[in-house]
């Protein structure tokens, strides 16, 4: 089984160009939002839960979070508190007309994903669950890595990410044809 290096490090081989990053901090945000909303129906409120939302998007979250719990404690308790309150959103526009809900999903769905193929246009590879379909639940996981990274924290997970990646860059250096 790979471990949390193992997973940032084949996900980060995609993601050296610091432009493509940024792009990232919008862009998966936005599809990771996008799903928990699309999720969200059907649904229904659990007075026996506490008003819970049950729906698909609880089960995707609880199956992510225990995922990346597994990988790393700190990094799932954060991501499960980044998911939870996706699952508001997705609850609170579950709720909406079905205009409002399929329309915000649908928008936050395309415009999440127009935004990483840019980003990916910057680092002239493909996006990484093109190779491997785990770069789907990777990808948010990566992104809360590189705000820790920005923020001087897990330093020596870093450290050992770029051992393997290589380090970012603000320029993709790829010759250009001639």
């Amino acid at each position: 089984m790979k471990n949390l290096i193992d997973h940032l490090s084949q996900y980060a081989a995609y993601h050296r160009d610091m432009r493509n990053i940024i792009t990232h901090f919008v862009g998966i945000p936005l599809i990771v939002l996008a799903v928990a909303v699309l999720l969200s129906r059907p649904g229904w409120s659990s007075v026996s839960l506490g008003g819970l939302w049950i729906s698909p998007a609880l089960l995707a979250t609880s199956a992510a979070t225990l995922f990346y719990l597994r990988l790393d404690r700190p990094f799932g308790v954060l991501m499960g508190v980044l998911l939870a309150l996706c699952l508001w959103a997705g609850a609170c526009l579950a709720q909406q007309t079905t205009m409002v809900w399929l329309s915000t999903g649908i928008g936050l769905f395309v415009v999440g994903w127009v935004i990483q193929f840019i980003g990916h246009y910057y680092e002239g590879r493909k996006p990484a669950f093109v190779d491997d379909l785990s770069g789907l639940i990777i990808g948010p996981l990566f992104v809360v890595a590189e705000a820790a990274f920005l923020l001087g924290m897990r330093s020596k997970l870093q450290s050992s990410i770029e051992g393997k990646a290589g380090r970012t860059h603000k320029r993709n250096h790829k010759k250009s044809p001639a």
